[in-house]
């Protein structure tokens, strides 16, 4: 089984507990951190050079930096260009889907409509990231 190193980015809270719950039964993420919006995520990589993710899961709609800033930023930077990042959004408009994609997210994965229903939806993930 493949491990990745996982940051999370989601402003809500209790979606932010169901996910890392979910993600850490899971067996198959290191959760480097997790974050309420791409403001702190930011601050996190410029400080933590040398132990940065494998794979950002962000949340699409926070305030202050959301999930296009996030993406935005890390395709601009060279030293962290290599990250893949996965926006996770409510949101089924596929246009979003394909302007995050257009900008370079390496998936849009739709939230799961009850958020303590994160299981199927972090196995989708993992199978997803195995294959890329």
């Amino acid at each position: 089984m493949t491990h990745f190193k996982l940051i999370i980015v989601e402003n809500d809270d209790d979606e932010r507990f169901f996910m890392k719950e979910e993600f850490q039964a899971f067996g198959a993420f290191e959760i480097l951190g997790d974050f309420i919006n791409g403001d702190t995520l930011l601050e996190w990589m410029k400080e933590h050079p040398v132990d940065l993710p494998d794979i950002v899961l962000s949340d699409l709609n926070m305030p202050g930096k959301n999930g296009y800033d996030i993406l935005s930023f890390i395709r601009s930077e060279p030293e962290y260009a290599h990250i893949r990042v996965v926006i996770t959004s409510t949101s089924s408009v596929i246009s979003v889907r394909e302007k995050c994609l257009a900008m370079g997210a390496t998936d849009y994965l739709i939230k799961p409509e009850i958020f303590v229903d994160y299981g199927a939806y972090v196995k989708e993930f993992y199978q997803k990231m195995e294959r890329s």
